[in-house]
C-alpha cells in the first residue's frame, strides 16, 4: 500500500520539526498536495535539472531535498528561465518536492550529528543550542480490561520517553463514575443510570511535537464513546537541539593528520586548512554546510578545530587571529552524508508501506579541482 504525502511529511517532521528552522528559512512542502499518493522517493541535497530528470527516469514522484526549491520569494515563474524551467519540468513529470533545511541542520539526528559520527567523535553534544522541546503530562482514565491496549498505543505514538527509557508510565486503580444521558451509546452501563467502573488513572509524559499523534492514538484505542483525559504543561525541558556539534577524538592528532582523515572520511576533493600543521587537536566542533558563524561559539566551547564548509578569506583571517584551527571541507562534502542517513531513516519508518526510497546518483560538486 502506497503512503500519502501527508504521512511522509509527518515522518519527516518527527525527525526535523519545522519549529527548529531559522526564521529566514523556507522548509516544508514546496510543490505538491498532501493527499497525493507516493510510491517512490528520491533524496538529494539540491533539486536541479539533473536531479529532476533522474527522479522522472527512476519513477520517483516525490523529491525530498535538504536545500529548498524556493529559498527566496519568487516574483515570477518564466518557463524559459530558471527557476521556472525547473518548476515546469517537475510539474510536467508530476513530481512533488519537500525540503528540510535548517530544521534538519538543528535536529537531534541531523546533518551535524551525522558529520560528527562520520569523523568518529566521542561525547557528542550540541554546539549552539537554539531550541529545547517542552513536555506535557497526559492523564487519562481507562477501564481495567483496556489499560494495556491504551498504554501500548500511546507509547507507540511517542509518549513515555524519558532519556534512554521508553514506555515510562504510571497507573493507579480507582473508581470512575458517569451518567450516560439520552442519545448516548456507552461502552459500559446504561442510559439514564449512574455507572461505577473499576478504572486505572494512567499518566505519562509527552513531548510537544508528538502530542497530536499521541492523542489520536489514545482516542482510537480507548473503548469509551467520550474519552476523559487531561493535559498539563510541564516545566521539564527536553534535550537541546541546535547548530553544530562538539565532540572529542579518542586521541590528540596533529592538525595536518586530522585534516587528511577528514578529507578521506568525507570523500572531499580538497580541504582548506587554517592553523599550524603540527598543532595537536582533540576537541572538535563541526557544522555541516556553511558554519563560519559558529567560530566564536566553537572557540568559547574550547574547541581546538572547527570542521565546516564555505569559509571565506576574511573569515579565515579572523580564525587565525582568534587562534582557532579550521578545516574547510566544502559545503557539499559536509552535508552529502545526510542523504544516505535520510534514506535509511525513511526506509525504516515506511517499511510497512509500499514505498521505495532512493538516494540521488546524479548529484556532485558544482565544480572540479585542477
Amino acid at each position: 500500500m502506497a503512503a500519502r504525502l501527508s504521512e511522509i511529511i509527518a515522518v519527516m517532521e518527527a525527525l526535523a520539526p519545522p519549529e527548529l528552522a531559522a526564521e529566514w528559512d523556507n522548509v516544508g512542502l514546496m510543490l505538491g498536495t498532501p493527499e497525493a499518493e507516493v510510491r517512490r522517493i528520491l533524496v538529494c541535497l539540491d533539486v536541479t535539472m539533473a536531479v529532476a530528470a533522474e527522479a522522472a527516469a527512476r519513477g520517483a514522484n516525490l523529491i525530498i531535498s535538504h536545500h529548498p526549491l524556493f529559498f527566496r520569494p519568487v516574483k515570477s515563474l518564466r518557463f524559459d528561465k530558471a527557476p521556472g524551467s525547473l518548476v515546469q519540468r517537475l510539474i510536467q513529470d508530476n513530481i512533488m518536492v519537500y525540503a528540510a533545511h535548517t530544521n534538519l541542520d538543528c535536529a537531534e539526528l541531523g546533518v551535524s550529528y551525522h558529520l560528527a559520527v562520520k569523523l568518529e567523535l566521542e561525547d557528542i553534544q550540541v554546539l549552539r543550542p537554539t531550541y529545547r522541546e517542552k513536555y506535557y503530562k497526559l492523564v487519562t482514565f481507562v477501564p481495567a480490561d483496556h489499560e494495556k491496549n491504551v498504554r501500548e498505543a500511546i507509547t507507540r505514538a511517542g509518549a513515555g520517553w524519558i532519556g534512554n527509557y521508553s514506555d515510562c508510565t504510571f497507573r493507579v486503580a480507582g473508581t470512575g463514575t458517569f451518567l450516560p444521558l439520552s442519545g448516548t451509546n456507552p461502552y459500559i452501563g446504561r442510559e439514564g443510570e449512574v455507572t461505577e467502573v473499576k478504572e486505572y488513572r494512567l499518566e505519562t509524559i509527552v513531548p510537544t511535537g508528538r502530542l497530536p499523534e499521541v492523542l489520536q492514538a489514545l482516542l482510537k484505542a480507548h473503548p469509551y464513546e467520550e474519552v476523559a483525559y487531561d493535559i498539563y504543561p510541564l516545566a521539564n525541558e527536553g534535550p537541546a537541539a541546535g547548530i553544530g556539534r562538539l565532540g572529542v577524538l579518542n586521541q590528540a592528532l596533529p592538525l595536518y593528520e586530522f585534516a587528511l582523515q577528514v578529507k578521506e572520511a568525507l570523500g572531499a576533493a580538497r580541504v582548506n586548512v587554517v592553523g599550524e600543521r603540527e598543532r595537536r587537536v582533540k576537541k572538535v566542533a563541526v557544522c555541516g554546510g556553511a558554519g563560519s558563524d559558529v567560530m566564536n561559539t566553537a572557540l568559547a566551547a574550547g574547541a581546538d578545530v572547527l570542521v565546516t564548509g564555505d569559509l571565506k578569506f576574511h573569515e579565515a583571517q579572523a580564525a587565525v587571529n582568534m587562534g582557532l584551527a579550521v578545516i574547510d571541507a566544502g559545503h557539499y562534502a559536509t552535508e552529502r552524508l545526510i542523504v544516505p542517513a535520510l534514506v535509511t531513516y525513511l526506509q525504516d519508518q515506511l517499511q510497512e508501506r509500499e514505498v521505495m526510497v532512493l538516494a540521488s546518483q546524479k548529484e556532485q560538486e558544482p565544480w572540479y579541482v585542477l
